[in-house]
């Protein structure tokens, strides 16, 4: 029911058949050195809730079905190659909990998909090539724990919400042009 494989010098492409192991909640493989994609079938893993690949050397895009997953609640893809754009289906109603794509290669625009079922207690987009504009559904999300969204190249406005009115600046620095609260400069 738990793999955990972390810390280790494991090589090589995570198995296509990974999501055959059904009955699996947690596939902890963090701090490996696992290159290649993550394979589609890890979303056929139905109690899967912890999944950990990050600080790998993992590329490709994210499979979207990761989104859709019943019972994921913990996401974290932080610290790998990973590119293209992040897909919607991780960001609005997923019920996710923590989500850290940070220090990868994703491109693209964040995802307009927040709601008021949209519920982070850590949302970490730090460190990629996002471009455009803070999403304005992100100031209908109920809570947002914490959020990164810095060195980027995000630009415009930052809404207003009470559902992050507690971050500070850090969480939006280094961007091309954001600005607003509680950034320094104004639009």
């Amino acid at each position: 029911m738990h793999l955990d494989l972390s810390n280790n010098r494991l090589s090589g492409e995570i198995p296509a058949d990974l999501g055959k192991l059904s009955m699996m909640s947690r596939a902890l493989l963090s701090r490996n050195q696992l290159t290649g994609p993550i394979p589609s079938s890890v979303a056929n893993i139905y109690r899967l809730a912890d999944l950990d690949l990050s600080m790998n050397k993992i590329s490709g895009p994210i499979p979207a079905q990761l989104g859709k997953m019943p019972v994921l609640s913990t996401l974290k893809l932080d610290s790998n190659q990973i590119s293209g754009t992040i897909p919607a289906s991780l960001l609005g109603d997923s019920g996710l909990n923590i989500l850290n794509l940070s220090r990868n290669s994703l491109e693209g625009y964040i995802p307009d998909v927040f709601g008021p079922k949209t519920y982070f207690a850590a949302l970490d987009l730090s460190y990629n090539n996002l471009k455009g504009s803070v999403p304005k559904s992100i100031s209908s999300a109920r809570y947002i724990g914490h959020m990164d969204l810095s060195h980027n190249h995000l630009c415009g406005r930052i809404p207003d919400s009470a559902a992050f009115d507690h971050l500070d600046a850090s969480s939006f620095i280094a961007n091309d042009c954001l600005c607003g609260w509680p950034l320094q400069t104004t639009c």
